[in-house]
């Protein structure tokens, strides 16, 4: 069964903290071992795992994409959002992450993240959670 995880975003650029969010879909889900598959179907978005303990290192991310991918830069996308499906590109559009005795299995200092270059806008992340056989 995929799960569908609804997320409102309220900026162009935000990266919001959605562990716990996920972490609930794993509870539900009754599984106490195996996969955890993140996906978002959008081009403008990404997911990615990164630090969630120091709030600057998703701010220090953003700022380097906007770098590499400004928001007035010379593009040929004619809809405006150009630096936006480069910067989804940049980081990926899934995740996969184990999960042991109910738990995602996380660094210590891991978080997952969903990021919206597009925004604000309202969004979906698809969550499969996938029993491991033994």
């Amino acid at each position: 069964m995929i799960h569908r995880l609804s997320i409102k975003t309220r900026s162009r650029i935000e990266f919001q903290n959605i562990t716990r969010a996920v972490q609930e879909v794993v509870d539900s889900s009754h599984i106490e071992s195996g996969v955890c598959y993140l996906f978002v179907p959008h081009t403008t978005a990404a997911v990615i795992l990164n630090e969630q303990a120091d709030p600057s290192v998703v701010e220090d991310i953003a700022a380097q994409l906007e770098a590499i991918a400004p928001q007035h830069g010379d593009y040929r996308h004619s809809e405006g959002n150009a630096p936006a499906h480069i910067k989804s590109s940049l980081l990926g559009s899934s995740e996969m992450v184990l999960v042991d005795d109910g738990r995602l299995v996380l660094g210590t200092w891991q978080g997952i993240f969903f990021c919206e270059f597009d925004g604000p806008r309202s969004r979906s992340l698809l969550v499969k959670i996938v029993q491991d056989n033994r």
